[in-house]
C-alpha cells in the first residue's frame, strides 16, 4: 500500500493507493489563506499538519486493515513558498506563498542579472522564493538573520513527518536556485539573492526515499513496519505523473485556483523570455516547460464572494454548449499574471458592462477571460517549439462542460477528459512512493489514463472566438499598471 500526499494552497488531500494503482480511501481537510495585506498570501504552517493529522486519521477510519501495509508515502504540494526555519527547527513566521507578490521589486533586481536567467532557465517572477527572501532581509532583517534552512510547504510537511531536511528536483525548480539543466543547487544564484549552500535541503529525485515517517506517527495512524517518504514534487508535476504526462508531444491543461498549461519534455530547453516555466520533472531526466496564470477557478470564487452566490450555482446556470463568445469581456488579472506578461500589478476589469448583464453574462464572461488567458500561455508554449495535438483537461473547472467547451474553441485542441478515477496530485504523489518501492519503470506505473470523453472545438464558432482574443490581447495595455 502506498499513500499520496497534496498540500494545496487551499487544503490537503490524501489518498491510499494498492500496488495496482487502485484507490482504496481518499480524505481532504481544508485550511486558510490569509491576506493580510494587498498583494500578501501567508499560511500557517501548522494548519498544514493539522490538516495531514485529520486526513491520517481519515485514512485509518476508512481502511484499517490495508493502512497497516503503507510501505511508502509520497509528496506534493504548492510550489514556491518559503517557510522559514530557525536553528532549533521551529517556524519563524508564516509562510510566504506562490501568489504573493510582495516581492516584486526584488524580483526585478534579480531579473536583471543575465546570470539569473542563464543558470536557472527562467524569469524570477515575484512569486518564486529567491526574491522573498531578499523581501525579508529588508523588510525584516531580524527574523532574516535566525533562518537556518528554506522549506517550501511540501518539505515542511516532509520535515515534520521525518525530522529529515530534503527536497526534490521539480518543487526546487521553482526557487530561481537551481540549475534547472544540471539538477543542482546553484551558488551563484544563491549569492545573488544572499543565501547559502547550507540553508538549502538536500536534492534528490522524485522517486527518490528522502527519510523514514517517524515510528510515533506511524504507531499513531495504525502503520505497521518502516515507511519511506519519497521525494514527490511540485504539484504540476506530480499531476503529470498521476496522468502518464511524461514524455516530448503530452500535455494537460488544469483549471484550479490557478490556471496550467503543461507539456512535457525530453530535454531542458528553457526560453525565459517567453515567460513559460521550464522545470525539472519529478521523475528523472526529463523536464517539462508551462504557461501560468495566476487566477483560473479563483476567478470564478471571486466571482461568487462579491456576488454572493455559489460558484456552481453560477456554472450550472450556463448551457452545456457554446453558442459565440459574449460581448461582455473579463481580464482575469486579480492577482497579476505570469504567462506571457510576468506583471505582479496588472489587475482585472469587465470591459463592455451593461445595465442589461446580471450573473450569468458576467459569469460567461469569466469563463471566457480565463480560457483566452489560457491561449496565451498555448501562444507562448508554440513560441518555443512545443507541438501539442490534444491536451488532458484536469481539475475543478472541467466539471463544467461549457468551460471546457470553451477553452478547446479558444485553443482549437480537442480536451480529453480523463474516465472517472483519481488522477490528481494526490493519485500522482502515491504513484511516485510506488516507483521508490516496486522496481517497475516509471512508464509502467505511471499510464496515461483512460478517457471518458473528448471535447473538441467548435471549428464554426472559431473566427468569432479568435476575434475576441485578438481584442482580449489589445486590452491588456488599458489595464497596466
Amino acid at each position: 500500500m502506498f499513500i499520496g500526499l497534496d498540500l494545496g494552497t487551499s487544503g490537503l488531500k490524501a489518498v491510499l493507493m494498492d500496488d495496482g494503482g487502485n484507490v482504496l480511501a481518499s480524505a481532504a481537510a481544508s485550511y486558510p489563506n490569509p491576506h493580510p495585506h494587498p498583494g500578501w498570501s501567508e499560511q500557517h504552517p501548522q494548519d498544514w499538519i493539522d490538516a495531514c493529522t485529520k486526513v491520517m486519521d481519515r485514512l485509518k477510519a476508512a481502511d484499517p486493515s490495508a493502512i497497516g501495509s503503507v510501505r511508502a508515502i509520497g509528496l506534493s504540494g504548492q510550489m514556491h513558498g518559503a517557510t522559514l526555519i530557525d536553528e532549533a527547527g521551529k517556524v519563524l513566521r508564516p509562510a510566504v506563498l506562490w501568489n504573493d507578490t510582495r516581492a516584486y521589486d526584488e524580483a526585478k533586481v534579480l531579473d536583471h542579472d543575465p546570470q539569473m536567467r542563464e543558470i536557472t532557465g527562467n524569469i524570477v517572477f515575484p512569486g518564486f522564493t529567491a526574491p522573498k527572501l531578499l523581501w525579508l532581509e529588508k523588510n525584516e532583517p531580524e527574523l532574516f538573520a535566525r533562518i537556518h534552512k528554506v522549506l517550501l510547504p511540501k518539505d515542511y510537511l516532509r520535515f515534520w513527518l521525518t525530522g529529515e531536511y530534503a527536497t526534490e528536483m521539480s518543487d526546487a525548480s521553482g526557487t530561481a536556485w537551481l540549475d534547472v539543466g544540471g539538477r543542482r543547487w546553484s551558488e551563484t544564484a544563491l549569492t545573488l539573492s544572499h543565501m547559502h549552500l547550507d540553508q538549502m535541503p538536500a536534492l534528490y529525485e522524485g522517486t527518490e526515499v528522502t527519510g523514514q515517517l517517524r515510528p510515533s506517527l506511524g504507531a499513531q495512524w495504525g502503520i505497521t513496519g518502516a515507511v519511506d517518504v519519497v521525494g514527490g514534487g511540485g504539484d504540476n508535476a506530480v499531476a503529470a505523473c498521476a496522468t502518464g504526462c511524461l514524455s516530448e508531444g503530452q500535455g494537460f491543461v488544469s483549471l484550479g485556483t490557478s490556471g496550467v498549461l503543461l507539456a512535457a519534455k525530453n530535454t531542458c530547453a528553457p526560453a525565459p523570455q517567453t515567460a513559460v516555466h521550464t522545470f525539472c520533472h519529478a521523475v528523472p531526466d526529463r523536464w517539462y516547460q508551462m504557461g501560468v496564470i495566476l487566477a483560473a477557478t479563483d476567478s470564478l470564487n471571486w466571482l461568487s464572494r462579491t456576488l454572493d452566490q455559489d460558484a456552481a450555482t453560477l456554472a450550472n446556470s450556463l448551457p452545456d454548449t457554446i453558442d459565440g463568445p459574449a460581448d461582455l469581456l473579463f481580464l482575469p488579472y486579480l492577482s497579476g499574471e505570469r504567462t506571457p506578461h510576468n506583471n505582479a500589478h496588472v489587475r482585472g476589469a469587465f470591459i463592455g458592462l451593461d445595465i442589461s448583464h446580471g450573473p450569468k453574462d458576467m459569469t460567461q464572461a469569466v469563463m471566457e477571460g480565463v480560457s483566452f488567458a489560457l491561449a496565451d500561455c498555448l501562444d507562448a508554449l508554440r513560441s518555443t517549439g512545443t507541438s501539442l495535438r490534444s491536451l488532458l483537461a484536469l481539475g475543478g473547472g472541467t466539471r463544467s462542460a461549457f468551460w471546457c467547451e470553451t477553452i478547446a474553441t479558444a485553443l482549437n485542441l480537442p480536451l480529453d477528459l480523463p474516465a472517472s478515477g483519481e488522477y490528481g496530485a494526490a493519485s500522482g504523489a502515491a504513484r511516485l512512493a510506488m516507483a521508490s518501492q516496486t522496481g517497475q519503470s516509471v512508464e509502467a506505473i505511471m499510464s496515461p489514463p483512460p478517457i471518458g470523453r473528448t471535447i473538441d472545438p467548435r471549428p464554426e464558432l472559431a473566427d468569432r472566438y479568435a476575434a475576441q482574443w485578438a481584442r482580449y490581447r489589445r486590452l491588456y495595455q488599458a489595464v497596466t499598471v
